[in-house]
């Protein structure tokens, strides 16, 4: 019997999910993480794109919605989807650029969607941005379209990427390593690290966060000797911030910051660079890591994968990222909902 003194979570809207590039996993880990939605107790959504894509891959119950309202109403019985594009021919494993189009359509709605009040937020499946440069997309990734969309400054919408045992943000994201340096400014760290805090506090509920600050060469420059990044740059944007009352220390040498006595004393790291973020979240957190974009006025959660174009269609995609990424847009939802934000 329940106890009378449980209360129900205030009911959500829906959270929109476009399917990505239809020839990729995205379609098979959206219906999986359906048929999985008692089990792991997820939140109603619907899919965004062609429903086609999501019959290439997968037999079981699709119902086509007209508006984000009837979601919810289907979603115990199938998997309800906004169809906003054809993508002609689908065959998982070979895109093309009518997916591509389809895919960059179905954002382009989810994110509206989620901007006017019609979505609890946006959960992306994976895209190919190979193709989506063949139809017009100039940004860097989803994220980047997404801040542009939101009116956020792209230096205000940080890239995290968050597991059960980790949160890392990379301070640089897509560009060369010859690059790395002359691309790190004190003002870039401050605002990442800001965003950072920030996003913390409205997604996550921590109300006093800790942030950890890696360095950028190997031991953290040993006190310039292996370079002066850390000296001239690192250092003063942590001292600034600190100054500005946030809990942060480093820089740290990152091959000493990811084992798990290390973890237990920062609630998120920053990372100079993409793969020094990407691999240690990656390697603790492979099939529940999830993309989650601090600093928009929506929720945007994503699973931390790419569009597996080699295992399509062959039924053996694993849905724990979509899943964790699902369960931590209605986290930040109801987060954001608490605290009136």
């Amino acid at each position: 019997m329940r106890s009378s003194n449980i209360i129900d979570p205030v009911p959500l809207l829906p959270f929109a999910v476009p399917l990505g590039d239809p020839a990729g996993i995205g379609p098979e880990i959206v219906a999986k993480s359906w048929v999985m939605r008692e089990a792991r107790g997820l939140s109603p959504f619907f899919a965004v794109g062609d429903a086609a894509s999501l019959r290439a891959v997968w037999l079981g119950p699709v119902e086509r919605i007209a508006s984000p309202e009837e979601a919810s109403g289907i979603f115990g019985r199938a998997l309800p989807c906004l169809q906003v594009a054809d993508a002609g021919e689908i065959v998982p494993g070979k895109p093309d650029v009518e997916g591509a189009r389809a895919a960059f359509q179905a954002l382009e709605v989810a994110v509206g969607l989620a901007r006017s009040g019609s979505a609890a937020g946006v959960i992306t499946a994976p895209v190919g941005k190979e193709q989506l440069y063949g139809v017009g997309f100039t940004h860097p990734g989803q994220t980047e379209f997404i801040a542009e969309r939101c009116g956020v400054a792209p230096h205000n919408a940080v890239m995290m990427l968050a597991g059960p045992s980790l949160k890392v943000v990379p301070i640089t994201i897509h560009i060369a390593l010859a690059d790395v340096p002359s691309a790190l400014t004190v003002d870039l760290i401050r605002a990442r690290a800001m965003t950072t805090a920030k996003g913390l506090q409205r997604n996550f509920g921590i109300t006093r966060p800790r942030l950890a600050v890696a360095g950028l060469n190997p031991h953290a420059g040993e006190n310039g000797a292996l370079g002066r990044e850390e000296i001239e740059v690192i250092r003063p944007a942590i001292e600034a911030l600190r100054d500005e009352g946030l809990d942060i220390v480093g820089p740290l040498a990152a091959d000493g910051m990811f084992h798990a006595r290390a973890r237990e004393t920062y609630d998120a790291a920053l990372c100079m660079y993409h793969d020094q973020a990407l691999i240690p979240i990656k390697t603790l957190n492979f099939d529940d890591g999830v993309n989650i974009t601090l600093g928009l006025p929506i929720v945007r959660t994503s699973p931390d994968h790419g569009t597996a174009f080699g295992i399509a269609g062959t039924d053996s995609a694993n849905p724990g990222a979509m899943i964790a990424a699902i369960r931590m847009a209605e986290a930040a939802a109801r987060s954001r909902l608490a605290q009136g934000v």
